[in-house]
């Protein structure tokens, strides 16, 4: 563990202070962040209200911010904001794949008073149903499964959401979605800074917690992510520590949410997304990774309750998830199986070290 420390302290040492380098990090200025709106558990119902028809329309490559305004209903108060809104993503904005895009809500030019749930939160993603509300709710308990192992991870809300599109004069019947955190707070909240660095080696980000994310990554069947090429990961610089964290979204792709446009990367050569295989880097010891183990042991009753509990998704979904963490466990209680999965990424002729420039996500 020392050694590997060190050799990453070493490569962050080289990235900083040789070559003609260019970090990006973005030290704007970033209100307080309020923790309201992600301090609670409780489904939050709101309303976009405005020309939504003309928003879902808008689904080029670089759509344009149309002005609505946001209905929220919260704790038996309403709240309305005036905010900007445009589509987002990249497989799930094309209307051949989703009827209804996911969204993100721009806060920033538009007046947000300190008591609103939405005080100090610039910009947020809406997550909305692509092709059924239950992969949706999959896909939220999935983030909510990766802040049970650090706070280094988006913050996330449910919603109950409709669209009042005031040129047909029609309201949408309500569906789930979810809320993710602002990437700024996100740095903010852990004195932080943004970094959007291309082509950065995997041992350059801080191990304990690389670990921890490539090993999350195959408990939930999560192939769609690169390091190399910021592939739904965001990475953050901290401030004090001088570590390189990264940080994993958009997770429908993955085999636990299994959505039904779910499917891996050709290059990995693996028959579905519910296939499993580690793409860490390669580890000589896979003792380093102990520690890592551990918190997944430790863990394992929370992940299982946190999926036995939620109300909202069905009972085939349990039983799948129940199953497919089982064969999880079982890797990890058995030394054989255990080296074969983990030391995967050093087989020359596998695809542990395929680096994924981008895929369906979005």
């Amino acid at each position: 563990m020392t050694f590997i420390k060190s050799a990453a302290a070493c490569l962050l040492f080289m990235v900083f202070f040789h070559g003609p380098v260019s970090y990006a990090y973005q030290n704007e200025t970033v209100p307080d962040p309020s923790s309201a709106l992600f301090d609670s558990e409780e489904t939050l119902n709101i309303q976009l209200e405005g020309d939504i028809r003309s928003l879902l329309r808008d689904r080029g490559e670089d759509p344009d911010y149309h002005i609505l305004k946001l209905h929220v209903q919260n704790k038996g108060q309403e709240e309305l904001l005036e905010l900007r809104v445009r589509v987002r993503g990249n497989f799930r904005r094309l209307r051949k794949n989703c009827d209804t895009p996911p969204l993100k809500f721009n806060f920033k030019k538009h007046e947000v008073p300190d008591h609103s749930l939405f005080a100090g939160q610039p910009e947020l993603k809406l997550v909305v149903p692509c092709k059924g509300e239950q992969y949706v709710l999959r896909e939220y308990l999935t983030y909510k499964l990766y802040n049970l192992f650090t706070d280094y991870s988006f913050n996330v809300r449910l919603v109950r959401f409709t669209f009042n599109d005031t040129g047909s004069k029609e309201v949408s019947d309500p569906q789930y979605g979810f809320l993710i955190e602002d990437k700024e707070v996100l740095a903010s909240r852990n004195n932080a800074s943004l970094s959007e660095r291309m082509n950065l080696r995997p041992e350059v980000v801080d191990p304990e917690s690389f670990y921890r994310l490539s090993v999350f990554a195959y408990m939930i069947g999560n192939t769609d992510w690169s390091i190399q090429y910021l592939h739904n990961i965001e990475m953050l610089f901290l401030n004090e520590d001088k570590l390189l964290v990264a940080v994993p979204y958009d997770f429908d792709l993955v085999g636990l949410v299994s959505s039904p446009y779910a499917k891996p990367s050709p290059a990995l050569k693996l028959r579905s997304v519910r296939e499993r295989v580690y793409r860490g880097y390669c580890l000589e010891d896979l003792r380093v990774l102990n520690n890592t183990f551990d918190q997944f042991q430790k863990l394992r009753p929370e992940i299982y309750r946190l999926i036995r509990e939620d109300s909202l998704t069905d009972d085939r979904f349990k039983d799948f998830a129940s199953g497919y963490l089982d064969d999880f466990y079982e890797i990890l209680n058995d030394k054989k199986k255990k080296n074969r999965a983990f030391s995967y990424p050093c087989n020359d002729y596998g695809t542990g070290n395929v680096v994924i420039s981008g895929m369906q996500g979005g």
